[in-house]
């Protein structure tokens, strides 16, 4: 399952990490006095070493029973700004063809999470940490520059939005667009502000699924069971792989081009797990039931899914009953992009 088991490519690890950075930004965002109301401390650090910090907290001002305006509310994200960035990641997913890698961009920030870890942030999870490149150098996020470069314009549109919020909204838009199903989201995390000064507070490379590990099904449960997770929402997520593809230069695993992939649409090459490989379907657990096809991807951690038992039960429902996929892959994605949030207010809210 070349990553994170699911949602869409949680890239196998790769063999060697390589250093990536982002362009430094001439200037902070811009952002009127009128938007910036809140004055409770939350700075957001920029991308990626800017030694600048800004204020990234919204005012919601909701009316009081007379239509006066009411006390102050603080949001960790703005939510009008949240629903405007959604509307700028549809008309970036039509133009970039970018759904699997915001897809694992969202993955790959949320399953650093470890459940025996109680302190935030060194828990790891949905906290936007991957924008740093101490983790963005980690084996397993090679390429993933590529989505924060692509995001960056809308983070800089929309400022009071957290970078934590994003990468979960990127991932879940991208799935809808593809033609998932809707995924009941929540937001107002709050970013991890400083990771340059606290390295130790990044979550550790090793946290992220490998694609070929000797014993499979053992691999996944480690690395999903600390998240929290049950064979359900493993085989569930694993099911995202019916996006994208996986490139050899990244991952070690796939070949260079296929006669699904030599021609895009985006950038040309890699192999596909599924040969509509942009359209979020139930055909990744046909294809790799029925096996007939040598230019479709099957890794170790695919072909598991079929050989296990327990993971067998679901697999076999998944390709036989899409409905089915759906429910459970929008339950099981929802409860990934929540782990080791932190949430202000502290129940989240909903766009």
């Amino acid at each position: 399952m070349a990553c994170l088991g699911g949602a869409c490519r949680l890239l196998p690890a790769a063999s060697r990490a390589k250093a990536y950075s982002l362009p430094l930004l001439s200037r902070p965002p811009s952002i009127s006095l009128s938007s910036v109301k809140c004055l409770r401390s939350s700075p957001s650090a920029f991308p990626l070493f800017l030694n600048r910090k800004f204020q990234s907290r919204s005012l919601v001002h909701p009316p009081s029973a007379g239509g006066a305006v009411g006390s102050p509310t603080c949001f960790a994200s703005n939510p009008d700004q949240l629903k405007s960035a959604r509307e700028d990641i549809k008309e970036l997913l039509k133009t970039k063809f970018c759904h699997p890698i915001l897809v694992r961009l969202g993955w790959h920030d949320a399953g650093t999470y470890d459940k025996n870890i109680e302190e935030w942030p060194r828990q790891g999870g949905a906290n936007g940490s991957l924008r740093f490149e101490i983790e963005l150098k980690h084996a397993a996020n090679a390429g993933l520059v590529n989505a924060l470069k692509l995001l960056q314009p809308i983070k800089e549109k929309y400022s009071t939005v957290t970078y934590a919020d994003l990468f979960q909204l990127a991932s879940a838009t991208a799935i809808e667009e593809a033609g998932g199903p809707k995924i009941p989201m929540k937001y107002g995390r709050v970013d991890v502000s400083d990771l340059i000064s606290r390295p130790d507070q990044c979550p550790p490379e090793g946290k992220l699924p490998d694609a070929g590990p000797p014993s499979p099904a053992t691999h996944l449960r480690d690395v999903f069971y600390r998240m929290g997770l049950n064979d359900k929402e493993i085989v569930a997520l694993s099911g995202a792989h019916t996006l994208g593809r996986s490139r050899p230069e990244r991952s070690g695993w796939g070949k260079p081009e296929t006669k699904y992939t030599k021609d895009g649409p985006g950038a040309p090459g890699g192999q596909s797990w599924t040969v509509q490989w942009l359209k979020f379907d139930n055909s990744y657990f046909k294809d790799i039931k029925e096996k007939r096809d040598l230019d479709l991807l099957v890794l170790p951690t695919d072909a598991v899914l079929f050989e296990d038992p327990s993971f067998k039960v679901y697999a076999e429902k998944y390709a036989e009953d899409q409905e089915t996929f759906f429910k459970d892959y929008a339950e099981a994605h929802a409860k990934l992009s929540n782990l080791g949030a932190k949430f202000d207010p502290p129940e989240g809210f909903s766009t």
